[in-house]
């Protein structure tokens, strides 16, 4: 079944409504926080972010305080995300540059996050939007899989998919679509098990109309 370009406006306009309340699971309070708690989310839940940082963001309050902390030492408050050795390097590594180059703030602008340590441009993405208001789209794998399902998209790389969806959602709402997308993947249209019958958008899911509804997209 073709997918018609105005089914993409009306599931948009469903997401819009059912998810218009819908924000950041994480917990911080400016934008350091933010990026620390970005890095750290790769491989992890929101939820298990948020019990480590609870205890990281009371003891290790700014980019010159992390900076200056061993590697062990953060190790040990990182240890219930994924990947924790490694982002123990890349954070420290990370505050060091922040403090280096902009003087313990976060940049503005992609090409300085993005050659900060760790920070790759979905996390440069969360920041700009996020901390800043500033237009990007971040594509995880909720935002990926979601809208290639729904038929925002068709491509398979990140990039691409990224631009797919710039192109069918407005400048404006680039930001709150992160969230409802993510938020309908978290909740909704689960990678293994889609809770189809409950689905704001199943009447414009390419996924449900499609003849090979029944496979993975």
């Amino acid at each position: 079944m073709p997918w018609q370009e105005c089914m993409k406006d009306a599931a948009l306009s469903e997401l819009r409504i059912h998810y218009q309340a819908a924000a950041s699971e994480l917990t911080y309070s400016n934008p350091f926080q933010l990026l620390v708690a970005v890095m750290l989310s790769a491989q992890s839940t929101d939820r298990q972010v948020n019990r480590v940082t609870a205890d990281l963001f009371f003891k290790v309050s700014s980019p010159q305080e992390l900076a200056c902390i061993s590697v062990e030492g953060l190790e040990s408050l990182i240890k219930g995300v994924g990947l924790y050795r490694t982002k123990a390097r890349n954070l420290i590594k990370m505050s060091s540059l922040l403090c280096e180059r902009h003087q313990g703030v976060v940049p503005q602008t992609f090409a300085e996050l993005e050659a900060l340590p760790g920070v790759g441009h979905k996390t440069a993405s969360v920041v700009m939007s996020m901390a800043f208001g500033l237009p990007a789209l971040a594509v995880d794998t909720h935002v990926y899989r979601v809208a290639r399902r729904i038929g925002f998209a068709n491509e398979n790389s990140v990039t691409k998919v990224e631009q797919e969806l710039k192109d069918v959602v407005p400048c404006a709402e680039w930001g709150a679509a992160h969230h409802w997308l993510i938020h309908h993947g978290r909740y909704c249209c689960k990678a293994q098990k889609p809770l189809c019958s409950s689905c704001v958008v199943a009447a414009y899911c390419r996924f449900l109309l499609s003849a090979k509804g029944s496979q993975e997209i």
